[in-house]
């Protein structure tokens, strides 16, 4: 390679590393909410998938049937989750695609 091209590669490769972190700082700022079953589960993560919020209406709390709220959790949970892999990949995919090791 050429001096002049390997400049231009390396200017790309910068402009492509500063849109990166723009795009995955923006990602980590969203809100992602999970729920189940009417809502009576809640969660919410933001993009580094860390829970932010819990809400768990009064009637999903059967001290009775306690599998019911952990089932009810966990299904909010991946819920939850599952947005911010589809959003992940929406944002981020375009930049790894192809890279070896993503």
């Amino acid at each position: 390679m050429r001096g002049g091209n390997m400049q231009g590669m390396m200017k790309q490769m910068k402009k492509l590393q500063k849109e990166m972190a723009q795009a995955q700082e923006e990602l980590n700022a969203q809100e992602f909410k999970g729920a189940a079953s009417d809502d009576a589960v809640v969660v919410t993560f933001n993009g580094e998938k860390k829970m932010q919020d819990i809400q768990i209406k009064a009637e999903a709390i059967d001290p009775e049937d306690p599998d019911m709220l952990q089932d009810l959790i966990i299904m909010a949970v991946n819920n939850a989750l599952t947005q911010v892999d589809q959003e992940t990949e929406q944002k981020m995919g375009k930049y790894t695609r192809g890279l070896p090791g993503m």
